[in-house]
């Protein structure tokens, strides 16, 4: 089961116990998913979840004193279509936003963003990447649905996908807060779970590919650090330089795996890394002077 279905599930089997946050999400649900029929007569509302299907018709058996009738319209049971009478819909548009008076409360927001995420949104495989969207027919519908997640303090951009608007977020840290407003608390807990680990081994990857950086850009140093003293000791003779250089050299050749912090150990006296560094530097100068 993708993990979009899995916070679909999860959301689809809470009931607010509200009947004002029961009103919102089912009018996210109808103003999201809803059409009138060809005659005009009859609402229809297409829900591709079998879940969120039964959670509809609870919603408005709990809202609405209304028979309905559930019709699985193909072979593979995939779209439950619900056809209910027209006085369903009253207060709640199809053809534009959704009346503020439903949304006003801040638990009438969450349960609108429920039901909208129920009928038009996706989310990916957060092992793979970060990224909920809402899928919406009206730019005005985005618009509205960016608004209330912003009143959360929760980033949305809109952004034209073809015929269609797209509410979308990618930041792991607003997936996380947009779960908690819709109430899905087990898969939050779930993303969190995979957002920990990732980041765990991203951080390891990290440290890795820098360790090996780090002993590439010494190995590569030592070696060039090699071949200077080499051309040294074979066009001028160690027995030419000051004694602190000469000393530098050989202690070099001698252990050409060493760190600056362990050469500067070898030489008598010792002396530091820095003192190390500028020893080579001077030897360096000397062998590029040759190269001329």
């Amino acid at each position: 089961m993708s993990f979009s279905r899995t916070v679909k599930e999860e959301l689809a089997t809470y009931i607010n116990p509200a009947r004002h946050c029961q009103l919102a999400e089912l009018a996210a649900l109808i103003h999201f998913g809803g059409h009138l029929s060809e005659d005009g007569q009859h609402l229809l509302v297409e829900i591709e979840n079998e879940s969120v299907a039964r959670k509809c018709f609870t919603l408005l058996q709990k809202t609405y004193n209304i028979d309905n009738v559930m019709r699985q319209e193909d072979e593979e049971k995939v779209l439950q279509g619900l056809h209910l009478y027209d006085e369903a819909s009253k207060g709640i548009s199809l053809d534009r936003p959704v009346s503020s008076l439903l949304i006003k409360n801040s638990c009438c927001a969450r349960a609108f963003l429920r039901g909208a995420f129920l009928c038009i949104g996706s989310m990916s495989d957060p092992e793979k990447s970060y990224h909920l969207e809402f899928v919406c027919n009206e730019p005005e519908q985005a618009e509205q649905l960016q608004s209330i997640i912003q009143e959360f303090e929760i980033e949305a951009k809109i952004i034209k996908r073809k015929k269609y608007y797209v509410v979308y977020l990618k930041e792991g840290a607003g997936l996380v807060d947009l779960l908690n407003v819709m109430g899905a608390h087990v898969s939050l807990m779930n993303l969190e779970n995979l957002r920990i680990v990732k980041e765990m081994r991203n951080s390891i990857n990290r440290r890795v590919n820098c360790e090996a950086a780090n002993i590439t850009k010494t190995v590569n140093a030592a070696s060039k650090q090699i071949e200077d003293i080499l051309l040294i000791k074979e066009r001028y003779g160690f027995e030419n330089l000051p004694e602190n250089l000469r000393q530098m050299a050989e202690v070099r050749l001698e252990y050409p795996e060493a760190t600056l912090k362990e050469l500067g150990e070898y030489l008598e006296p010792a002396v530091g890394k820095s003192g190390v560094n500028h020893r080579l530097r001077k030897l360096s100068e000397i062998a590029d002077h040759m190269r001329l």
